[in-house]
């Protein structure tokens, strides 16, 4: 007798009227589905991007990624399109001109550390060559290849807690290890599509 297999709800799969299987998370949103789509989890080598990233999820901390996804429009206007070398110039004077934008989240911890991670990022790419090459080297055992059931993706792993530490010694803040794991799978360094979705798929090939 064939195995029966769950739900794709029970696997934490959403279906769509266009006859995919996706990640639960995506919901319905257009946006949010163009997002899980064409960008998460789809390896990416900007040093640009990965800034913004870093930067992105740590504003997400006690928000909704699609509450960032709406505004990463505005976050980009106002941080230069996260150009390091022109946020790092950033003074006291732009910080409170972004605490009045209210295009962004207005917090002033996580927009002087966006100031902040800019002039580390400029060092460690001093000693690194490039924000890409430091990032891809924590890609190691513990990325998977498409998680089988939502509850199989943690919120954390050894690679984010090991990134984690290293870009705290380097001082950079808003990079705990979840926000950091959060990270690594959003740029690819972590495939955490479930296995049945067409994008994990598609990541794979």
């Amino acid at each position: 007798m064939a195995e029966l297999q769950p739900p794709r709800a029970a696997l934490g799969l959403r279906s769509h009227d266009d006859g995919c299987d996706r990640c639960w998370w995506c919901g319905d949103d257009p946006l949010y589905v163009e997002y899980h789509d064409r960008e998460w989890g789809r390896p990416v080598h900007d040093d640009r991007r990965l800034f913004e990233k870093i930067c992105l999820e740590g504003f997400q901390s006690g928000l909704s990624w699609l509450t960032i996804l709406r505004k990463r429009d505005n976050f980009r206007r106002a941080f230069a399109e996260f150009d390091v070398e022109v946020v790092s110039k950033y003074t006291d004077d732009d910080v409170r001109r972004l605490l009045l934008d209210s295009g962004i989240v207005r917090h002033r911890g996580k927009i002087q550390s966006v100031i902040n991670n800019a002039r580390r990022c400029i060092e460690l790419k001093s000693d690194t060559g490039s924000l890409d090459a430091f990032v891809w080297r924590f890609r190691s055992d513990d990325h998977s290849d498409g998680r089988r059931t939502s509850a199989d993706i943690p919120t954390q792993s050894p690679s984010s807690v090991r990134l984690s530490k290293e870009l705290k010694r380097r001082g950079w803040t808003f990079v705990g290890p979840t926000t950091m794991y959060a990270f690594l799978q959003s740029v690819g360094v972590v495939n955490d599509h479930l296995s049945g979705c067409w994008v994990s798929r598609d990541v794979r090939a």
